[in-house]
């Protein structure tokens, strides 16, 4: 459909076919690879605008590198990337609408305007935020392939065994906790999702772990991905109290540790505009640093 509308993006295209908003010749169009032939009449209807207002709200902001097409930035833990339900204002968002005016206004979206990824309230770490429509439907396009790179570091309980892995199992909504997400059959629900994973210190052994400094690479990208896989192996994050079920360790820095430990320490991609390369990378912020130097002192 792009093709036949030379100003319409792949990425819009697609989304306005999920979304309904295409008729061909009066019958609706359902299929993304469908193709219209010269002759046919084609209408696509605009998505109805919700009554949305998103007030900007300065704050800082750690920015690790902006121009005109986007920026990256290294977003603190307990900060909510967007508005969603019962959540209006203090998010990223409000901040970014602060920082970048009225042109960052409906990039992507009214409700969630530059947001092409994002990563939970309480994991810290880099986030790439478009600034024009051609950034977001690039990176969009690349986050859909998965050439984007992304790494994480996690602390968690005990020691993952192999040291080095990949977990390849599909994830889906709880069938009965909406808000969590399991293991689950692509039958049922489940989307393939695969982590690569590798243990980069384990505390005060492998052998007798209390726990373990584990980085991740996200082959895909499934909500609370990484906090679902380690908890099938058996090691869930250290202050994870949604996935880690109230699991204690004979060492009190692991049980008082406020959130979960997880950070985005890793990304990398195309640049939608100049075609290069960009790598960043973020060191562990105050917290998950102190728990890891509490960490390096353990004696069996």
């Amino acid at each position: 459909m792009s093709a036949a509308v030379p100003d319409l993006s792949r990425v819009r295209a697609q989304k306005l076919i999920a979304e309904g908003h295409v008729i061909l010749d009066g019958k609706r169009v359902t299929t993304q690879t469908h193709k219209a032939a010269q002759g046919q009449t084609l209408h696509i209807s605009a998505a109805p605008t919700k009554a949305w207002y998103l007030k900007p709200e300065p704050m800082a902001l750690d920015i690790v590198f902006e121009d005109a097409h986007l920026l990256v930035l290294n977003k603190p833990a307990g900060l909510v990337v967007h508005p969603g339900a019962g959540v209006r204002s203090g998010t990223l968002v409000n901040g970014l609408l602060a920082h970048c005016g009225e042109s960052l206004t409906g990039i992507g979206g009214v409700e969630r305007p530059g947001i092409v990824h994002r990563i939970d309230k309480d994991t810290s770490g880099l986030l790439v935020v478009a600034k024009s429509q051609k950034a977001y439907d690039g990176l969009v396009v690349q986050f859909a392939d998965h050439s984007i790179e992304r790494v994480y570091q996690a602390v968690v309980f005990g020691c993952p065994m192999p040291l080095v892995g990949s977990i390849d199992k599909p994830i889906g909504r709880h069938p009965q906790h909406r808000t969590i997400m399991t293991i689950r059959q692509e039958t049922r629900g489940g989307k393939h999702a695969v982590t690569h994973y590798k243990v980069r210190a384990a505390h005060p052994n492998a052998q007798d772990a209390v726990a373990s400094v584990v980085e991740c690479q996200l082959e895909t990208g499934r909500t609370h991905q990484i906090r679902v896989h380690l908890t099938a192996l058996g090691h869930p994050l250290v202050g994870d109290k949604t996935y880690s079920k109230g699991r204690q360790s004979r060492f009190s820095p692991i049980n008082s540790f406020p959130r979960h430990a997880l950070h985005a320490a890793k990304l990398g991609f195309i640049h939608p505009d100049t075609g290069k390369l960009l790598t960043f990378e973020a060191e562990y912020p105050a917290d998950i640093g102190g728990l890891v130097s509490a960490m390096e002192t353990m004696h069996s």
